[in-house]
C-alpha cells in the first residue's frame, strides 16, 4: 500500500465543521493560535457563522486551511500512517504545504488571508463568474471558451476537476455566452455558480503580483512529504520554486486529473481526503478506479478510515 493525503478548497466549508474536534487533544490551543495569527476570533466564525460571514472569501479560506490542518494533526496524533505523497486542490495546495512541514500553520493563515483579500479585489463583484460544464471532453470545452472570448471579453477553463467535469471562468457575459454555445455542443449541465470571484483565471493575476510581494516575507521551508502542486503538476522542493508555483497557481488552472494520475504513477494505492467535505475522493473516484478513494472530516469517520487501512 501506498498512501496519498489530498486537501480539499473553497466550497467546502460549513458552519460548526470543527465541532466534533473541540474535546480531543490539542484542538483548543491550535484554534487559539490561529486567532492569535489572525488578530480575530476565526473559531467562533467557523463554529456559529453565520454562514454569510464564513462564506465570505477572506474567511472561508483560513478556516477551510485550519480544518484541514487540524484535522490532518489529529491523524497524527491517532497513530495514522504518513503519507508519502500529497496535493490540494486550488486553496488546499496550502493546507498540503503546511501539514508536509514547508509553512508555519501562522504563516499559512496569514498568507491565505491576503491570498483571499487579492482574489476579490481583482475583479470587482459581479464583473467576473465562474461555471461548471458537464458532459464535454477537455477540448471542446476550451473551443467553446476561444469562441466566446474576443479582446474585451474572456473566458477559459480553469479546474480540469475529472473527465467530463471542467470549470470555466472570466468575465460574466464570456462565462454565459460559453455556458450556451456549451449546451448547444451537448454538455449535459452549463451552470453558473455562486462564488465571488472568476477564481484562477488571468484576470487574477493582479492577485498573483500582490501574493508574490507576500511571499518575500514567508519562511517556506523544504517539504518532508511529497507536494504535487496544482499549476505544473510538478515536485519542487526548493523553497523559492514553491513560492513561484503559489504565484502563478492564483492565475492558471488547477490541474487534478493530472495530480491524480500522477499520483497514480507514483504508485499511490490509497487516496485520503482530509478535511470538510468529500468532493476530492469522489473525483478520485471517476478519474481511476482503481485508486482506494477514503475521506475523513470528524473523529468517528477517520476511526473507520484508520481502521480499513490497518485491515
Amino acid at each position: 500500500m501506498k498512501l496519498a493525503f489530498v486537501f480539499p478548497g473553497q466550497g467546502s466549508q460549513s458552519v460548526g465543521m470543527l465541532d466534533a474536534w473541540l474535546e480531543q487533544p490539542g484542538v483548543t490551543d491550535l484554534l487559539n493560535e490561529a486567532n492569535a495569527a489572525l488578530g480575530e476570533d476565526l473559531s467562533e466564525i467557523i463554529a456559529s457563522g453565520p454562514a454569510d460571514a464564513l462564506n465570505l472569501t477572506v474567511n472561508t479560506q483560513p478556516a477551510m486551511l485550519l480544518s484541514a490542518v487540524l484535522m490532518y494533526r489529529q491523524w497524527i496524533q491517532a497513530g495514522g500512517m504518513r503519507p508519502e505523497i500529497m496535493a490540494g486542490h486550488s486553496l488546499g495546495e496550502y493546507s498540503a504545504l503546511t501539514a508536509a512541514g514547508a509553512l508555519t500553520l501562522p504563516d499559512a493563515l496569514r498568507l491565505v488571508r491576503i491570498r483571499a483579500t487579492a482574489m476579490q479585489e481583482a475583479v470587482p463583484v459581479g464583473q467576473g463568474a465562474m461555471a461548471a460544464v458537464i458532459g464535454l471532453d477537455d477540448e471542446r470545452i476550451q473551443s467553446v471558451c476561444a469562441q466566446s472570448s474576443n479582446d474585451t471579453q474572456i473566458v477559459e477553463a480553469v479546474n480540469y476537476n475529472a473527465p467530463g467535469q471542467v470549470v470555466i471562468a472570466g468575465h460574466r457575459e464570456a462565462v454565459e455566452q460559453a455556458c450556451a454555445l456549451a449546451k448547444q455542443e451537448g454538455a449535459r449541465r452549463a451552470m453558473v455558480l455562486p462564488v465571488s470571484a472568476p477564481f484562477h483565471s488571468r484576470l487574477l493575476e493582479p492577485a498573483a503580483q500582490v501574493l508574490q510581494t507576500a511571499l518575500v516575507d514567508i519562511l517556506l521551508q523544504r517539504p518532508q512529504v511529497t507536494v504535487i502542486n496544482n499549476v505544473d503538476v510538478d515536485t519542487p522542493t526548493e523553497p523559492n520554486e514553491i513560492k513561484d508555483a503559489l504565484v502563478r497557481q492564483a492565475w492558471h488552472p488547477v490541474r487534478w486529473v493530472e495530480t491524480i494520475e500522477a499520483m497514480q504513477a507514483h504508485g499511490v494505492t490509497h487516496i485520503v481526503e482530509c478535511g470538510p467535505g468529500r468532493v476530492l475522493s469522489g473525483l478520485v473516484r471517476r478519474i481511476d478506479r482503481n485508486l482506494k478513494a477514503l475521506s475523513f472530516s470528524d473523529p468517528d469517520s477517520m476511526q473507520a478510515v484508520l481502521e480499513e487501512l490497518k485491515a
